[in-house]
């Protein structure tokens, strides 16, 4: 062999180990270009085609590990921020509910402090008082227990449970009450039978219903409970004979802290419907109104009959 093939072939072998070197120094300076803009689009929040252009180079179980971290992180981000909003919201809510409550308290312990009031100027004040405190605490617990419901903090377990055993109990929560307005609650016939439900939780959603009957319906007039077997749902009715609502507040009634134009001025926080969806929701199951203003309502709750 000759000097000049000798040179021929090293030459060559030196363009060759060049222009490997410089695909490498290329490749490696591709994917960091990629890796960049992968990390610059984790900033702005948005990293899909980053990650799957990523995941087409022989790196794609790396980069496939630092997509997930990052996914993770913005989901955690995302979370705290969502978690900070529903407190801030709770917060709002609890002071421009129990303004007027404590404001009447504090006005109440300036007047009791007069001292030509009699006793039974202060025996009334004192009753109103702690009215007031009662009706704190009671929102308090229920927007608490309404917010927890909705973030899914309480996990209460349905089964399928006799039914009448819980509408009795929701009767006897509001007997008083209706008693006082001399309302007859009349629960028509049935054969008990079991439904899927929580009975704790479902009472509590069918006492709302009828405190709500009690309190807007006419003094001497009758909420009528009734049962009917559908195919997939048993639906428990609640009718009243009270001021009716307007179908165009159907949805509406059903928010938090909504109150009717009709019922404004009458004592209420509008937790009680938004509390019995939340809670039939969690059973699967579902809350319907029919009413005409000045005919009275009827509130349909629609349970499992399986679960």
């Amino acid at each position: 062999m000759t000097p000049e093939f000798w040179n021929l072939v090293l030459g060559i072998g030196i363009a060759v180990c060049l222009g490997a070197l410089a695909a490498v120094v290329l490749y490696f300076f591709r994917q960091w270009n990629k890796l960049e803009r992968l990390l610059e689009e984790s900033e702005k929040g948005s990293y899909g085609e980053g990650c799957r252009e990523l995941q087409d180079t022989r790196e794609s179980k790396l980069f496939g590990q630092l997509c997930r971290i990052l996914n993770t992180a913005q989901y955690k981000e995302t979370q705290a921020v969502d978690e900070k909003n529903q407190v801030m919201e709770l917060i709002s809510d609890l002071s421009h509910q129990l303004k007027t409550p404590l404001a009447n308290i504090v006005m109440n312990m300036e007047l009791l402090k007069d001292s030509t009031m009699d006793e039974t100027q202060k025996k009334d004040f004192l009753e109103h008082t702690a009215g007031q405190a009662a009706k704190m605490q009671w929102l308090m617990e229920n927007l608490l227990k309404a917010s927890r419901l909705e973030n899914g903090m309480i996990d209460f377990q349905a089964d399928n449970t006799p039914v009448k055993g819980t509408i009795a109990k929701a009767v006897s929560a509001v007997y008083a009450q209706a008693a006082g307005k001399q309302i007859q609650i009349r629960v028509e016939e049935f054969q008990d039978f079991p439904l899927y439900h929580n009975p704790k939780w479902t009472a509590e959603a069918l006492t709302n219903l009828l405190e709500n009957a009690v309190k807007y319906s006419p003094r001497g007039s009758c909420v009528r409970i009734g049962i009917s077997r559908l195919d997939i749902y048993t639906r428990i009715f609640v009718a009243d004979e009270g001021i009716g609502i307007p179908e165009k507040e159907y949805n509406q009634i059903f928010q938090r802290f909504y109150r009717g134009r009709a019922v404004e001025q009458e004592e209420g926080s509008g937790l009680g419907l938004y509390l019995a969806q939340l809670i039939l929701q969690c059973e699967k199951g579902y809350i319907t109104v029919a009413s005409r203003p000045g005919k009275g309502s009827t509130f349909s709750v629609f349970l499992l009959n399986q679960g």
